[in-house]
């Protein structure tokens, strides 16, 4: 009597398999897997650089970026006037004519303002919002529930909940994101506590699309289910960073691993090198795509941070 064959799984089916069983799980949010840029904000003179900003957003567009994120941290949002953050999110929108999604950041640690700022922004033409927690004041778990609840249910566009405890005082535990994650219009997470448990967590027990707010944390959190970035880096290298996130959600983790130990340095030698954006708006000044000067309390890196981004540049190929 002959036996019945067993078949083994290899592990290239066993990865294939997994792969279509995550991609069977549609998330809120997913049309936004892949790389968003936080873009600088351009300033000459300490007026904003149209034509500058212009430049940043149509960069983007040529490289296949997902989504451009305006007046987030990285566009010195704290530092910008009302009418300021109003001009950039309009100008943004204007310029990409709808050749590529707009994610604008209207935060804040007022309520009013958030709401103010999303109304703005939907009311011209963005097609989310990116909402930090707010800051300074470090509401109660309630306190931040109630925030992102008012702002989701006062302006009805997609709404991607910031956490960045690092820069705001105080974590949104998972808890309080999957309550969020009961409101229709909540659908992103950029997580950025540092945490893949956090992620984790976030990732098994709500539908919201989780992007990385950490560029060296990408392919990690990616491993996990991540669907994405939402990139400092990217205002310099998007499609080095398209190569590594499109292969992750691929499943191709070797192609992804190769390119996430390539750029690794860039990310730990320039990111690190000074406070956010300070590094990454030198570093264009550097490679010819001035983004301006910054906005006081930023200041300029002093001449051994200049020498060491430099040398970190040139190691990357960037510069000759």
């Amino acid at each position: 009597m002959a036996l019945p064959v067993t078949r083994t799984a290899t592990p290239t089916t066993i990865r294939s398999r997994q792969f279509e069983v995550d991609n069977m799980v549609q998330r809120k949010g997913s049309e936004y897997a892949g790389l968003s840029v936080a873009i600088i904000t351009p300033l000459r003179d300490n007026v904003l650089d149209v034509p500058r900003l212009r430049e940043q957003v149509e960069f983007q567009i040529a490289a296949g970026t997902t989504c451009i994120v305006p007046v987030g941290t990285t566009g010195e949002s704290p530092t910008l006037s009302h009418e300021e953050h109003e001009r950039v999110i309009s100008e943004v929108v204007q310029i990409a004519a709808g050749r590529v999604k707009v994610m604008a950041g209207t935060g804040s640690n007022s309520t009013a303002e958030a709401m103010h700022l999303t109304r703005w922004a939907k009311n011209e033409g963005a097609d989310a919002s990116l909402q930090v927690a707010p800051y300074y004041n470090k509401p109660t778990q309630e306190g931040f529930y109630q925030h992102f609840k008012a702002i989701a249910e006062d302006v009805g566009m997609p709404i991607c909940v910031y956490n960045i405890p690092g820069r705001t005082g105080k974590n949104i535990e998972p808890e309080t994101i999957a309550r969020l994650a009961e409101i229709p219009n909540i659908t992103m997470v950029k997580e950025a506590t540092g945490s893949l448990d956090q992620c984790t967590q976030i990732l098994n027990t709500t539908n919201l699309t989780v992007l990385s707010g950490d560029d060296s944390l990408t392919l990690p959190m990616m491993a996990v289910g991540a669907e994405g970035v939402i990139s400092v880096a990217g205002n310099i290298i998007p499609r080095d960073i398209i190569e590594m996130v499109s292969a992750a959600l691929a499943g191709d983790y070797g192609q992804a691993r190769a390119s996430h130990h390539r750029m690794f340095p860039l990310f730990r030698d320039m990111l690190g090198l000074s406070t956010n954006p300070i590094p990454v708006k030198t570093a264009m000044r550097l490679l010819g795509r001035d983004a301006g000067e910054l906005r006081l309390p930023m200041t300029q890196l002093d001449d051994q941070q200049l020498e060491q981004l430099r040398r970190t540049l040139q190691s990357f190929g960037l510069l000759s």
